[in-house]
């Protein structure tokens, strides 16, 4: 599909995503949505493609949902309940992300408030420009998050700040989210793209396939008790016994090269 609100730029070994709405700070609208799908789901059926780096602007990493997609007739709301259920672009991304299978990078520089920081929270890692602003304000509008932020963010910083930050609304700096946790990577201004690229680069040098598989492992045993977890990943590493990389990567290994990994 052609693009009105993000732009795709190809890097060695991953896509990178820049959501392009400077006029609304790079608010979310379906639009937006459904392009970020698309170009994310095209760099998963790519072999060459390792991770996808998904950024804003400097201003804006993105500053939640547009608010003209709340607007609801009078009589509505039981049809608009039904399309956020089922057909909604916006809340088809948030269901979405967590369900992709390679490394997803946020690359967050200003602001990433409300459904924006949630968009950042349901993303593998976010690495943050140290003037990055990250907020769940949704209460200030009279509002609570709605894209996953009550689920994702008390388990990266735990129920009590979590709790704090939603129930107060307030921003905090990308150096206070590091310290929570929030953040993996801090960088000077205008270097979180730049880090979430050369983290891209050490993802892209290693074999796919078991990067997939423990991005699965993880996501799914953080649910699980313990020993779930545990044959949750045994199963998935035994899966690599037939695979041609894990042949490759051990025959590397003993003639000291670098492994020529094909992603099967």
């Amino acid at each position: 599909m052609s693009h009105e609100d993000i732009r795709v730029e190809e890097g060695d070994g991953w896509v990178e995503i820049t959501i392009h709405r400077p006029d609304k700070m790079n608010a979310l609208r379906e639009r937006t949505a459904e392009e970020i799908m698309e170009a994310i789901g095209a760099a998963e059926l790519r072999r060459d493609v390792a991770a996808v780096i998904l950024r804003g602007g400097e201003k804006a990493f993105c500053t939640g949902i547009d608010t003209s997609e709340f607007q609801i007739a009078e009589d509505g709301y039981f049809d608009f309940y039904r399309w956020r259920k089922r057909a909604r672009q916006v809340n088809r991304l948030f269901r979405f992300l967590p369900e992709v299978s390679k490394p997803v990078l946020a690359a967050v520089e200003g602001f990433a408030l409300g459904g924006g920081l949630e968009v950042a929270l349901l993303c593998d890692l976010i690495v943050a420009g140290e003037g990055a602003q990250l907020g769940l304000t949704e209460v200030r509008l009279g509002m609570m998050p709605g894209g996953g932020g009550t689920q994702t963010l008390p388990r990266l910083i735990g129920r009590p700040l979590a709790k704090e930050m939603m129930w107060t609304g307030r921003r905090i700096g990308a150096a206070e989210a590091k310290e929570m946790r929030l953040v993996s990577h801090l960088t000077p201004a205008g270097g979180a793209a730049a880090k979430a690229r050369e983290i891209a680069g050490a993802i892209a040098k290693n074999a796919p396939l078991p990067v997939m598989l423990s991005k699965a492992a993880i996501d799914r045993g953080v649910d699980m008790t313990l020993a779930e977890g545990m044959a949750t990943e045994g199963d998935l590493s035994f899966l690599l016994y037939f695979s041609d990389d894990r042949d490759e990567g051990l025959q590397a290994f003993r003639d000291k090269r670098p492994p020529h990994f094909k992603g099967q």
